[in-house]
């Protein structure tokens, strides 16, 4: 069992203990916005009480990738206009230490509520929280494990100025694949130690370490658990990850595609379903056969993935990963241990059966995707939604493969057919969430690219 599993019941006094144990000086009180986004304020140890709490405003939650509140018409009738006030709640099962820090200091991620005590039913961690109570309601508990993927890049402070691989310890950038090489990941030996030890010293239970197939790509594997708690670890990630690399004159970055003519990051999330009260596998019969309920939870993301495109790829750069034959699916298919598919069942025996969700990118909101994931799955089950036939061959090239959206504009119009969906994820998250999109996607429609003053200029 993990440090962070004896986490899970603590109270504000096994809190304080804590922070007095490790001599804490400063708290950084943490929200992960819609975006994914440390939002929050540093206190210092003294003012960190359970009685004050805190407050920030609502609308943090529910800003752009580049700050801003989406313009948005619909919005008028989903929150107040008035940017009131949230009370902000510790969660003391995420406290962890900033191994970074220069001072004792401790990170804390909080709950979002509104004054009269009911929680802030758009903020990523109440939309994945609400997710799990309907699986428990049934007798469920998800169990998934992340794979998350990620460029360590030369730091560019240039937008305008294309990405490039970081010089390794040889003083050489990587000019070639590198898929598997052991040799490659020794090139980064400081960073890395670094990183298990930060990793290390937050309980974030991270288990594999390889080298991916672009240049100065990397994946980073978790140990499988609560989905809320891998949420709250990849959420932590990110930010050591970014801080890490900085300490050694680099950039990490988890955008889905950062470099033309390479392939992109995802993060695959394999998912299955226990009983809460057997602990038993519920994919799997007694005999070892796969189950009814497998079979709805792949006919339940084969029929919503493309719906909730917009939550799995979130920015307008994370359709330019979803092309055929780059290790990215670019369709909702489903079969046993292919990589073309968008839903891959891993071999595993019949305690371990699995289903391999490879649609998600890096840059999701992993309280989102998560929750989106299990939307999905949770819909396939209870309306016992039956899978298309296995897909045997490479999906790439089945004229009949059953394609994902190509564009975030079509994706987020895509959210707005599925009631069923909206009835589950919230509508006012549904709502909020999709202004916000809109909004991004306007603001970038704006920047003309280097391709078109190229090839557009003097030639059309």
């Amino acid at each position: 069992m993990s440090s962070s599993d004896n986490r899970k019941q603590w109270t504000f006094n096994d809190l304080e203990g804590w922070l007095n144990a490790q001599r804490i000086t400063e708290i950084e009180c943490l929200v992960p916005d819609l975006t994914g986004v440390a939002r929050g304020k540093i206190l210092p140890r003294s003012k960190f009480t359970e009685d004050r709490g805190m407050r920030l405003p609502e609308s943090i939650i529910g800003l752009t990738v580049t700050g801003n509140w989406p313009e948005d018409e619909r919005l008028e009738t989903l929150i107040a206009d008035t940017d009131r006030d949230m009370n902000l709640v510790p969660d003391p099962s995420t406290a962890r230490v900033v191994p970074w820090a220069t001072d004792p200091t401790a990170q804390v991620i909080h709950d979002c509520y509104f004054k009269d005590g009911e929680p802030l039913d758009y903020a990523p961690r109440t939309v994945l929280k609400n997710m799990l109570k309907l699986y428990a309601e049934k007798g469920w508990a998800p169990v998934v494990a992340p794979e998350l993927e990620f460029y360590l890049v030369d730091k560019n402070t240039d937008p305008d100025q294309p990405l490039r691989p970081p010089v390794g310890r040889s003083g050489r950038a990587e000019t070639s694949r590198q898929h598997y090489s052991i040799d490659a990941v020794n090139e980064f030996d400081p960073l890395f130690e670094d990183i298990y030890d930060y990793c290390e010293a937050m309980d974030l239970d991270v288990d594999t370490l390889i080298h991916e197939v672009g240049a100065g790509q990397m994946e980073i594997n978790f140990l499988h658990g609560d989905p809320l708690d891998l949420a709250d670890k990849v959420f932590f990630f990110k930010r050591t990850l970014r801080e890490a690399a900085l300490r050694h004159n680099m950039f990490a970055t988890f955008m889905a595609k950062p470099m033309a003519g390479e392939p992109g990051s995802a993060m695959h999330v394999h998912q299955s379903i226990v009983d809460r009260k057997t602990g038993m596998n519920v994919f799997s019969n007694p005999d070892g056969t796969a189950s009814e309920l497998f079979r709805h939870y792949i006919g339940g993301l084969q029929k919503y993935i493309p719906h909730v495109m917009a939550l799995f790829a979130p920015y307008v750069n994370s359709y330019r990963r979803l092309v055929a034959n780059t290790a990215a699916p670019t369709n909702v298919e489903w079969g046993a241990d292919n990589r073309t598919v968008g839903i891959r069942i891993p071999n595993s025996g019949p305690e371990n059966r699995r289903m391999e969700n490879r649609v998600i990118g890096a840059d999701a909101n992993p309280y989102v995707a998560l929750a989106a994931s299990l939307a999905c799955g949770y819909l396939g089950m209870v309306n016992q939604i039956e899978p298309l036939p296995e897909m045997k061959t490479n999906a790439y090239a089945a004229p009949n493969a059953i394609p994902l959206p190509q564009s975030l504009s079509e994706s987020v119009r895509m959210l707005d057919d599925v009631p069923e969906l909206e009835a589950i994820l919230g509508k006012r998250f549904c709502g909020i969430y999709k202004a916000v999109k809109m909004s991004e996607y306007a603001e970038f429609m704006k920047v003309i690219s280097p391709w078109e003053r190229e090839h557009l200029l003097l030639h059309v």
